[in-house]
């Protein structure tokens, strides 16, 4: 039985509203350092309320970019990184979901050291291994395009290790009744597997999103031409702005833009994004 505790009712309550004051604090200066002028971003004590400069710093940014920093309008930065979030994402589910599917439902020799040679990548960051896919990119032609940015980063061993656990959890039945019914392996796959792995998908595609998104390493290594940079290269060129002093309110501004995207496919997916972490019936 479920007793009712005030006491701890409020202390859990005090708990989560000191949570949330601590982690939206930092946004919210961030912000409001947006809306500033220059001179006022960097005055003591630092402003709290919002300034008079919103539409012309965001549309600064947007359509010009920091001229200091020479780091070119943001628009098409978020574009860039709004198309690599997305192919990674996709990209990671679709190849983790056909690798899951043959390892469980396929009998084919080494099928089990295919498992665990993929499941070993793990402990192969990108940071190890970003020297010879460069050269391979290279070799290819691929810098300063979309398919450099993707390709190399849409193999994800976790996911893969993900949608096998959940696979070897579906019923056997239901693989004999596709038999009955004379449905291939394909239609099995389409009609039965993915309609129950909607959660899963849910849930893997925000977390790969923003790693996506948040990717900087890689972008800034195979990418030399301005109209390829991302939103979190932006926010480095503007921060490290040569002999200039960097222009805060643009910095912040910009930081803000790079935040709505992620927000946004997570306030969008929560419900599913929260089944696919919890559910346990299958």
């Amino acid at each position: 039985m479920v007793q009712n505790r005030p006491f701890f009712t409020v202390l859990v309550h005090l708990t989560l509203i000191l949570g949330v004051l601590v982690v939206a604090l930092p946004i919210y200066v961030t912000f409001i350092a947006s809306t500033q002028a220059p001179s006022d971003v960097l005055r003591a004590p630092i402003p709290m309320t919002m300034g008079d400069r919103l539409v012309e710093n965001y549309s600064g940014v947007l359509g010009r970019g920091s001229m200091q920093a020479s780091s070119g309008p943001v628009a098409p930065m978020m574009l860039n990184s709004l198309i690599m979030a997305l192919g990674i994402a996709i990209g990671k589910i679709a190849i983790s979901l056909l690798s899951a599917f043959a390892i469980v439902y396929f009998r084919f020799p080494g099928r089990m050291l295919a498992f665990w040679t993929i499941f070993i990548t793990l402990m192969l960051p990108v940071e190890v291994r970003i020297l010879p896919t460069y050269e391979v990119m290279a070799t290819l032609g691929l810098l300063n395009s979309y398919t450099g940015l993707i390709v190399p980063l849409i193999a994800s061993a976790t996911a893969t290790f993900l949608f096998r656990q959940f696979f070897m959890t579906v019923p056997d039945e239901l693989v004999e009744a596709a038999r009955v019914d004379a449905a291939g392996p394909l239609r099995f796959f389409w009609d039965i597997l993915l309609p129950l792995s909607r959660t899963n998908i849910a849930a893997l595609f925000v977390i790969l999103f923003i790693y996506g998104w948040n990717q900087y390493l890689w972008p800034l290594l195979i990418t030399t031409d301005q109209s390829m940079y991302t939103i979190v290269m932006a926010i480095q060129r503007m921060v490290v702005a040569a002999d200039n002093e960097p222009e805060w309110h643009f910095i912040t501004a910009v930081a803000i833009l790079a935040l709505i995207p992620p927000v946004v496919v997570v306030v969008l997916m929560q419900r599913l994004f929260v089944k696919g972490l919890v559910e346990t019936e299958k």
